[in-house]
């Protein structure tokens, strides 16, 4: 098998671990030119640049995409608390995880199995690994049951619409997806406005002490939450059902042990991340492992070799979910560590246990969704598959 070409394209290879071995053994920092950026892949780096100051989420003289500059989404992007660094990140970041920790897991557990089995029974061709997050996290959001279809329409086309490996026509469809969005979320404030017993609600609420513009940041925010978990999750639930249907001593396993899902799905935020690299940028010239980078350089983060690192996790490549001392970079570290797991986590379970339920598992071969940093199978169902 042809090895990546690089660090961005190996995020939908076949199989891109044993490239980032090599980058571990070889090269854990470097310059590639080919995406004009450095790469770091090592666990001690990675650590290192995602909890430095001196690396900052956004280009300094770019704090929104210029495609999206003076637009509806561009407007979102900028109010992101995902997108921002220093103590107005830190203070909206406080207020959003604070919200995130009023979340009953009982709720999210109901509400993912409640959805999870509407939407593997609504049709064959059900979008689950895209929609479940959608629907379960607007639900807390406080959205209606019945515009959560078209809620998940839009926020398909608006993560489409950030993404650096997006078409112009696709640009488009993601700013016009993105004044729906706010609109409805618009709306549903309006609504809310007296009341706090949603997640969006709470988050208004928390952000009072923040902002002048808590409204907007909270809009912008609870459109966020839905971004944040929709490819992570429909990554996770696919790669999740891609090593059940490689692993048949697991679907054993599972047949007998039901809570061994948990760990499975720990394990494969490890070892198959739906989320492989993040990045940065460079604010004042330092010194990283030997090599000189300077103010405005670009930083790839590759989350998933760090994971495989050795130095991180004893025999990385094989897959354990009875590993102890598991450590995962999938969800970040530092600042901007994400607070998003345990949705993410319950989320997948049901998802995944729906879709095993009716018998459905990825077939051979497996390809994935284009993207520069998300891993998500585009999946050919095998309903004649038993779990």
């Amino acid at each position: 098998m042809t090895a990546p070409a690089n660090p961005v394209a190996a995020v939908t290879h076949p199989d891109p671990y044993p490239y980032y071995a090599r980058l571990l053994t070889e090269q854990p920092v470097y310059h590639d030119p080919a995406i004009n950026s450095w790469v770091v892949a090592s666990a001690e780096t990675v650590t290192t640049v995602l909890t430095n100051a001196d690396f900052r989420v956004r280009p300094v003289n770019e704090p929104v995409p210029g495609t999206l500059m003076g637009t509806p989404a561009g407007d979102i992007f900028g109010r992101l608390v995902r997108m921002r660094d220093g103590a107005e990140h830190q203070s909206i970041k406080n207020a959003v995880a604070a919200s995130l920790a009023t979340i009953d897991p009982a709720e999210v557990a109901a509400l993912s199995h409640r959805w999870a089995r509407q939407l593997v029974e609504a049709s064959e061709e059900s979008d689950i690994v895209y929609e479940l997050s959608v629907h379960v996290i607007g639900s807390l959001l406080g959205i209606p049951d019945e515009q959560l279809a078209q809620t998940a329409a839009w926020m398909r086309a608006f993560v489409y619409c950030i993404s650096p490996v997006s078409t112009p026509e696709q640009i488009e469809q993601g700013k016009q997806a993105a004044t729906s969005l706010w609109a409805q979320f618009t709306e549903l404030r309006a609504e809310q406005h007296q009341r706090s017993d949603s997640l969006l609600g709470t988050l208004a609420g928390n952000l009072q002490q923040v902002d002048d513009d808590d409204e907007a940041i909270a809009i912008a925010n609870g459109i966020g939450l839905l971004w944040q978990a929709h490819d992570a999750t429909a990554g996770l639930i696919g790669n999740t059902l891609v090593t059940l249907a490689r692993h048949a001593d697991l679907r054993d396993r599972l047949a007998h042990e039901p809570t061994l899902l948990n760990r499975i799905i720990a394990e494969v935020l490890r070892h198959d991340p739906p989320i492989q690299n993040t990045r940065r940028s460079v604010t004042v010239e330092t010194t990283l492992a030997g090599h000189q980078l300077q103010p405005g350089d670009s930083v790839l983060v590759v989350l998933a070799a760090a994971n495989r690192d050795p130095a991180a996790n004893l025999n990385p490549d094989v897959f354990d979910p009875d590993r102890t001392n598991r450590q995962s970079f999938t969800f970040g570290a530092g600042p901007h560590a994400c607070p998003g797991q345990m949705p993410a986590a319950t989320i997948a379970r049901a998802g995944v246990e729906a879709l095993l339920d009716a018998g459905m598992l990825p077939g051979e071969p497996v390809t994935y969704q284009p993207s520069a940093n998300a891993r998500i199978p585009v999946i050919n169902w095998n309903r004649s598959s038993q779990p």
